[in-house]
C-alpha cells in the first residue's frame, strides 16, 4: 500500500523556518542556517517528503534526530546533512533495520528542519510529527517520555567524526545526563539520532502535525508582512495565542554552562505597558515569565519573543539591548498539559517551586 506522502516546496522551507522559529520558545537552535543549507540542496534538485504519521505500519521504524546542545554554540558550529545523517545511519546499523522516516524530536528552532538535513542525504520521508510540539532543553521532555516509552538507545556525532552509541540507560534522565555530559566534552553541539520508535509508538504517543503547524504558522507571518499588517497580531488570532507585553530589550544575562545556555532578560514597557518591566528567565528555552515581580506565564506554555516589527521570533542567543519585541504565549500539545506530562515539563521540572497556572484560564 502506498503511504501518503507529499512534497515540502521550495517556499515552504522559509515558512518552516519562521514558524519552527516561534514554537522553540526561544530555543531549539536559530534555523536560519538549516534553513539556508535545505535551500540550496534544494536548488541542486533536492526534493523531501512529508508523511502523514497516522500513515505509518504499527512495525515500521522511525528515527527521531536532534541537534543537541547550546543553541550559542551553534550559531558557530553548523550542522551539514551528512553530520545530520551519520547518527541515524549508526542506530540502522546498531539496530540492524532500516528506517522508514526521520521525525524530529522537537518541532521548535532548528530542530525542525534536522530530519529534512538527514533526509535529504538519506532519501526517507520526514515524520510530520515530533515529541514536544515545541522546544525543551532535556531529553527527558517528552510525550515518548510521558508514554512510558524506552529511553535508549542514543547515537551521537560531531563534526570532527567522533561517534558514540548508547545501548542502554536506567531511565529517562539517566540518558539525559549521560549524553549531555558527552556533549559538553564535544564542545557542546552534537547531531543525535535518539531512541527509535515503532510506528506504533509515534500513532499512540507523537505529537502529530507539527511541521505542517509550523509551515502553517510561517505563512501566516509572511501574509501578514505582505499586507503590512501587524505579524504578531496576525499570528496570535490564527493560533489562539496572548500578547502579555510589548517593549524594548533593557538587559541580557546569558552564559553556557554544562551545555545549555542559561540566563534571563529583561524587557522595560512601551505603549500600554510603559512603566512596567517584564522578566523572562531561561534554559535554553524560556522557562517563566514575570510582570512586575509576580509570575504570569510558566512551562509547558510556549513563552516566545517576536519582532514587534517583522514577526520574528527573537532567541535566546539572539537577544540584544534595545531591540522591540512583544513576548507572547501559545497553548501547549494536551498531552504536555495532563497531571502526568506536568510532572516531567511543568515548572518543577525546570527547576521551579511553582504551581501550573495557565495564561489561558
Amino acid at each position: 500500500m502506498t503511504k501518503a506522502k507529499r512534497f515540502i516546496e521550495l517556499d515552504e522551507l522559509s515558512s518552516l523556518a519562521t514558524g519552527a522559529w516561534i514554537l522553540g520558545a526561544g530555543g531549539g537552535g536559530n534555523p536560519y542556517h538549516a534553513y539556508l543549507n535545505m535551500r540550496e540542496l534544494y536548488r541542486q534538485g533536492t526534493r523531501v517528503e512529508l508523511m502523514d504519521p497516522k500513515e505509518l505500519a504499527d512495525d515500521d521504524w522511525v528515527a527521531c534526530v536532534s541537534n543537541m546542545g547550546a543553541p550559542l554554540v551553534g550559531e558557530e558550529r553548523l550542522c551539514d546533512p551528512r553530520t545530520a545523517a551519520k547518527p541515524v545511519q549508526m542506530m540502522e546499523e546498531f539496530l540492524g533495520k532500516r528506517f522508514c522516516g526521520i521525525m524530529s524530536l522537537e518541532i521548535g528552532g532548528g530542530n525542525a528542519i534536522q530530519p529534512l538535513l538527514a533526509a535529504s542525504v538519506m532519501d526517507l520521508p520526514v515524520i510530520d510529527a515530533d515529541c514536544m510540539g515545541r522546544a525543551f532543553p532535556e531529553a527527558q521532555m517528552t510525550s515518548f517520555a510521558i508514554g512510558g516509552l524506552q529511553c535508549y538507545p542514543l547515537c551521537l556525532a560531531d563534526i570532527r567524526d567522533n561517534t558514540v552509541i548508547i545501548p542502554r540507560a536506567a531511565s529517562w534522565k539517566w540518558m539525559e545526563r549521560i549524553s549531555r555530559r558527552i556533549c559538553t566534552e564535544v564542545g557542546s553541539i552534537a547531531a543525535t539520532c535518539k531512541a527509535p520508535r515503532t510506528g506504533k509508538e509515534v500513532k499512540e504517543w507523537g505529537i502529530h502535525n507539527t511541521t505542517t503547524k509550523a509551515i502553517r504558522m510561517g505563512e501566516t507571518v509572511r501574509r501578514a508582512r505582505e499586507r503590512h499588517e501587524d505579524p504578531v497580531e496576525a499570528l496570535l488570532e490564527s493560533e489562539g495565542g496572548r500578547r502579555l507585553f510589548r517593549g524594548k530589550v533593557a538587559d541580557i544575562d546569558r552564559r553556557t554552562t554544562e551545555g545549555f545556555l542559561r540566563g534571563s532578560a529583561e524587557i522595560d514597557g512601551l505603549d500600554e505597558h510603559r512603566g512596567h518591566r517584564f522578566r523572562l528567565e531561561f534554559q535554553n528555552e524560556f522557562a517563566i515569565g514575570a510582570l512586575d515581580g509576580e509570575v504570569v506565564v510558566m512551562v509547558p506554555e510556549i513563552i516566545c519573543i517576536m519582532d514587534s516589527v517583522s514577526g520574528e521570533a527573537v532567541g535566546t542567543e539572539t537577544l540584544r539591548y534595545g531591540q522591540r519585541v512583544s513576548v507572547i504565549a501559545l497553548r501547549a500539545p494536551e498531552v504536555l498539559m495532563t497531571e502526568k506530562g506536568l510532572e516531567f515539563v511543568g515548572p518543577r521540572a525546570s527547576g521551579y517551586d511553582l504551581e501550573f497556572r495557565s495564561v489561558f484560564v
